[in-house]
């Protein structure tokens, strides 16, 4: 199921081409309190080549559509969330773990730091949705879902809740052998982001900073992989992936919110 992008096109106009590999990509240790900690666990990246100027037409001010070699991506990545929890608290049973599902894209702010647009982030916490909500200025969505996995094997399913589209089903094998994304490559592009963005119903913008090792990823089998989530999100995606990369799971920390002013320190 994975193919090569087409890079063949030139960047669209108004739209950003570059790679986050290149300086002033925040991986380093953020400054600041961190305010929350957790895990991600059995993360799948599936990533579909999607028009620029149709992605940028999505974005509030201050935000630019990021792409590699003049192709822009848009993203579908279910996981597992782990032992998520406030920094000065332990886990909770019951509550700090659960299911999540993402759609995304990527972005520079006016400074061109590489970040995160998230259209949707699909959970089947209540107090997730309602915390991410409230907080973070998320588009955290109810859902049903269910999960489970063997040494070597995953399925996942969701179902957003109050809605008649299908369940969405993936199912993947990690694949053997682990490695790290190369700065300059489409891999480090796609998954080694540490800031994101998100913007309040007023429109006003907001960053927020993650911390984690670099990704252990493997390059995954896949038997089932729905493209619900981003029809949701209003894209129709063709083909199949250009991108399939599975990850080993990683210790997670969370930076406060804050809206978008300065650049970090």
């Amino acid at each position: 199921m994975t193919g090569d992008p087409v890079r063949s096109g030139r960047p669209a106009e108004g739209v950003t081409q570059r790679g986050s590999a290149e300086p002033g990509t925040p991986r380093s240790l953020p400054a600041g309190v961190c305010v929350g900690r957790q895990r991600w666990n059995h993360l799948l990246f599936a990533h579909w080549s999607v028009d620029a100027r149709t992605v940028q037409a999505t974005l509030p001010p201050g935000l630019t559509v990021d792409t590699f070699d003049g192709i822009a991506y848009l993203g579908i990545v279910p996981f597992f969330m782990e032992r998520v929890r406030p920094a000065w608290l332990p886990p909770l049973p019951g509550i700090s773990w659960f299911l999540e599902l993402n759609v995304r894209t990527y972005v520079r702010d006016r400074s061109g730091r590489p970040g995160v647009w998230f259209y949707s982030l699909d959970c089947d916490q209540p107090l997730a949705v309602s915390i991410a909500r409230r907080f973070f200025h998320l588009p955290y969505f109810h859902a049903r879902m269910e999960a489970r996995c063997s040494a070597e094997k995953v399925c996942f399913a969701s179902r957003r809740r109050g809605v008649a589209e299908p369940l969405s089903s993936y199912s993947w094998s990690r694949g053997p052998g682990v490695f790290t994304a190369p700065p300059g490559s489409l891999e480090f592009f796609l998954v080694e982001r540490y800031l994101l963005f998100a913007a309040d119903r007023g429109g006003r913008l907001f960053e927020g900073r993650v911390h984690h090792a670099p990704y252990q990823l493997r390059t995954p089998a896949v038997s089932e992989l729905s493209t619900v989530p981003a029809h949701q999100a209003g894209f129709a995606l063709a083909g199949e992936p250009v991108s399939l990369l599975a990850a080993d799971p990683v210790d997670v920390s969370i930076y406060r919110l804050r809206a978008v002013t300065a650049p970090f320190a």
